[in-house]
């Protein structure tokens, strides 16, 4: 194993340049609620998973499966890859509407996936306030392809501009409904269960102490940067300025994150894989 390996991306990627904004854990949520509005996939979510029981610790398994693929050398992003393929090879879901059972490995739904994912990456970062051009965000979505392929998609077959994601959004909107699991799943994600250690002792039975009130925030601001046809779908959740007011949020989120030092904000993947790069730049 090459130990020195810049991975898939590297200093010089976009893919690095989007992923250094700690903002993205407002667009990670974004993305959740964008997948729960597709009923094949929330059935294969809400079948195959603990997410309400083991909510936080689904979300730390994520982060560092995507930290990997960003930051780890290639031989750990693509054994991280098939770890998750050999996973979902083994489940199964029954679809809603039809009773059918389906793989959840379906290239439908992991494209479905990847795509909510890398769109609201590189949205939010863009909204919240990080210079990107128009043939940055193409190359983003490039270079995302090669984490399309962890999963066990055809990189052709994966928008690969802007433009492409826009389309692929609008073919797949008609397959979009608000069900009640998407629904289930939305109140979920905006009130969660705070773990217990950031929790406060409640005196009305309810727990509203500053961590349940921050994610609020963050959760607003998620759901304000969905889509038009998305917010919609969700019942026209939001008022005529919610996107603005989302944006402005992000952007005064981001600012705020950016007075962390780095060591806090930064986590050892990413540490490590700039630590590579530099001795890599001297050698």
């Amino acid at each position: 194993m090459d130990t020195e390996d810049l991975g898939l991306f590297g200093p010089g990627s976009v893919t690095w340049k989007v992923h250094e904004e700690p903002i993205l854990i407002v667009a990670g949520l974004r993305s959740l609620y964008l997948q729960a509005l597709h009923p094949r996939a929330m059935a294969g979510v809400a079948q195959n998973s603990n997410y309400r029981t083991d909510a936080w610790g689904r979300l730390v398994r994520t982060a560092n499966y995507v930290g990997t693929t960003i930051y780890g050398t290639t031989a750990e992003a693509e054994a991280a890859g098939r770890r998750l393929r050999t996973r979902h090879a083994r489940m199964r879901a029954t679809d809603p509407v039809t009773g059918e059972e389906f793989r959840i490995d379906e290239p439908e739904l992991l494209r479905w996936v990847h795509v909510t994912e890398v769109e609201s990456f590189v949205s939010t970062a863009r909204r919240a306030g990080l210079a990107l051009t128009d043939d940055e965000v193409d190359g983003y979505y490039s270079e995302q392809r090669r984490s399309a392929a962890l999963v066990g998609l055809d990189p052709e077959d994966v928008p690969g501009t802007a433009a492409e994601v826009a389309d692929y959004y609008r073919d797949v909107r008609p397959q979009l409904r608000m069900t009640r699991e998407a629904a289930e799943t939305a109140v979920f994600l905006t009130a969660p269960p705070i773990p217990w250690k950031l929790s406060m002792p409640a005196r009305v039975g309810l727990n509203l102490g500053p961590p349940r009130w921050a994610y609020f925030g963050i959760a607003a601001t998620a759901l304000g940067m969905l889509p038009p046809w998305a917010l919609r779908l969700y019942g026209g959740l939001g008022l005529p300025t919610t996107a603005l007011s989302a944006d402005l949020s992000a952007r005064a989120l981001r600012l705020a994150l950016a007075a962390v030092p780095r060591r806090y904000r930064e986590g050892p993947l990413q540490q490590a894989a700039k630590e590579r790069a530099a001795r890599l730049a001297a050698a």
